[in-house]
C-alpha cells in the first residue's frame, strides 16, 4: 500500500504510462518549459552582464560629473576646483581640455603614412596617478605624459600599427582652421605638425574608449588649442558614482546658471537607455517560449482527462471529490513544471559558465567571430546571474504551467459519475 496521497499517487501513475518510463506527450511538455527556463536564464543574465559592465567600464575611464561654462572657456578653474573639493562626496577634482584632432604616422612595416581623426584629451597626471582608472589600465609602457608624452588605446594602436616609442604628428582644430583659410585665400602655408611619442598603451576594456582616445598632459592639450591657462572645464571624481545626479543639483544651485553639469548617466543615457529597454523586451518575447510550453502542457492534460475519464467516473462513484479529482491533473502539471523548471534552470546555468567557451569554439571551428569587439564593445561575452532574475524567471514559469493544467483539471473534476461511466 503507498504511503503516498492518492492524487500524488495518480498523478505520477498517469504520467507514466504502462509500456514506456515516460509518455511521449509529458516529455514535450518538459522539454518545452525547460527549453524556455533556460534561454530566458541564458538571454536576462547575458543582458544584465552588458548593462553591469558596460557600466563598470564607463565609470572606470569616464568622470562621474563634467562642469563647464556655458558656451566659453573656464578661466578661473583653480578657484572653481577648491570650492567644488570642499563638497561631500567628492573624491578629486581636476580641469580637462577635450577635442577632436587629426594623427598622423609612419608604419615601419608598409611604408605609408596612416591617419585617424581621435578625440584628444589633456589631463592632470597627478590627479589621475592618484585617483584614476588609466594608470592601472597601461597594458605595455608606462603612464608617463610629461614632455610630449602620450597614451592610446589598444585597439587605436593596433588600426596605426603602432608600439611604445612610435611617433605620431598631430594638428588640432586651430591648426585645421588655419590650414583651411589660408586655402581659401590662395596662399601657400606650410604647418607643422607637433611631434609626440607614444609612452604606454592602456586597455580599458570598452571598444569604443580604446578606438577613440589619446591621452596627453594638460599643458600639451592646452598649447594644441591655444587656450594658455584656460581650460575646457572640470572632470570631477566621487566616491558614491551613483550619487552623481544629487552632487549635479547641488552644484547646479551653487555655481549659477552660467554653468553646464553633466553626470555620467547623462552622457551615456542612450545607450544605457537602450540595454534596459532591450532588456525587458527580450524578457517579454521569450517568455511566450513559456506560453508555447504552458500550451503543450494544457494539450496534454486534455488528453489526459479524455483517455481516463473511465477512471474518473469510477473515482467519484467511490466517493472522490471534485477537489481530489481536480488535484489529480493539477499535480501533473506541477510535477511538469517542477521538471521543466529544474532543467531549465541547470540548462541555463550550464550554458552561461561555459558560454565564452563556447563563442571560442565556434570561432575556432567557422572561422566566424560572433561577438566582434568592434561592434558589441567588449572582447568577452558578459554575463550578470542575478537572485531576483533568476527568481522571477523559475516561480512565473511554474505558475504559467499551473495555469496550464488548471482548464482540464476543472473540467475532470465537474465530470458526473454516470456522464463518465457512459464510455466504458
Amino acid at each position: 500500500m503507498s504511503r503516498l496521497p492518492f492524487e500524488l499517487f495518480l498523478a505520477l501513475r498517469y504520467l507514466r504510462p504502462k509500456r514506456t518510463f515516460v509518455s511521449i506527450i509529458t516529455l514535450i511538455s518538459i522539454l518545452g518549459v525547460a527549453l524556455g527556463v533556460g534561454v530566458l536564464i541564458i538571454v536576462i543574465s547575458v543582458m544584465s552582464g552588458f548593462d553591469h559592465d558596460l557600466r563598470g567600464k564607463i565609470l572606470g575611464f569616464s568622470p562621474h560629473v563634467i562642469i563647464k561654462r556655458d558656451g566659453e572657456l573656464l578661466q578661473d578653474s583653480a578657484q572653481l576646483m577648491r570650492l567644488i573639493a570642499q563638497y561631500p562626496g567628492v573624491k578629486s577634482v581636476s580641469p580637462f581640455v577635450v577635442g577632436p584632432v587629426l594623427v598622423e604616422t609612419q608604419s615601419d612595416r608598409e611604408h605609408k603614412s596612416l591617419q585617424d581623426a581621435p578625440v584628444l584629451s589633456g589631463v592632470d597626471p597627478q590627479t589621475e596617478l592618484q585617483s584614476g582608472e588609466l594608470p592601472r589600465s597601461i597594458r605595455s609602457g608606462e603612464f608617463d605624459l610629461s614632455g610630449r608624452g602620450l597614451v592610446v588605446g589598444v585597439d587605436f594602436a593596433s588600426n596605426l600599427h603602432l608600439r611604445v616609442g612610435d611617433h605620431l604628428s598631430i594638428y588640432s582644430a586651430r591648426e585645421i582652421e588655419k590650414i583651411k583659410a589660408a586655402r581659401a585665400r590662395k596662399e601657400e602655408v606650410a604647418f607643422v605638425p607637433d611631434d609626440y611619442e607614444v609612452r604606454g598603451i592602456f586597455d580599458v576594456g570598452y571598444y569604443e574608449n580604446d578606438a577613440r582616445y589619446v591621452i596627453t598632459s594638460l599643458e600639451n592639450a592646452q598649447d594644441l588649442y591655444g587656450l594658455n591657462e584656460s581650460v575646457h572645464g572640470l572632470f570631477v571624481k566621487l566616491k558614491d558614482p551613483y550619487q552623481a545626479y544629487v552632487v549635479k543639483n547641488e552644484l547646479m544651485k551653487r555655481l549659477g546658471t552660467n554653468f553646464v553639469v553633466s553626470t555620467w548617466m547623462d552622457e551615456n543615457a542612450s545607450i544605457l537607455t537602450a540595454l534596459v529597454v532591450e532588456k525587458n523586451v527580450m524578457f517579454y518575447l521569450l517568455f511566450f517560449i513559456v506560453l508555447v510550453a504552458a500550451l503543450c502542457i494544457l494539450s496534454a492534460q486534455i488528453t489526459f482527462v479524455i483517455q481516463k475519464t473511465r477512471e474518473i467516473g469510477m473515482l467519484k462513484a467511490l466517493g472522490a471529490s471534485k477537489l481530489q479529482i481536480s488535484g489529480i491533473f493539477l499535480v501533473q502539471s506541477a510535477i511538469i513544471g517542477v521538471i521543466g523548471v529544474a532543467s531549465g534552470f541547470a540548462l541555463g546555468m550550464l550554458a552561461v559558465h561555459y558560454r565564452n567557451e563556447f563563442l571560442h569554439g565556434m570561432r575556432s571551428l567557422t572561422g566566424w567571430e560572433l561577438f566582434p569587439a568592434s561592434v558589441y564593445g567588449f572582447g568577452e561575452l558578459p554575463a550578470l546571474l542575478t537572485t531576483s532574475d533568476v527568481v522571477i524567471i523559475c516561480v512565473s514559469s511554474f505558475v504559467i504551467c499551473i495555469l496550464g493544467g488548471l482548464l482540464p483539471a476543472v473540467r475532470a473534476g465537474n465530470l458526473k459519475p454516470v456522464e463518465a461511466l457512459r464510455y466504458e
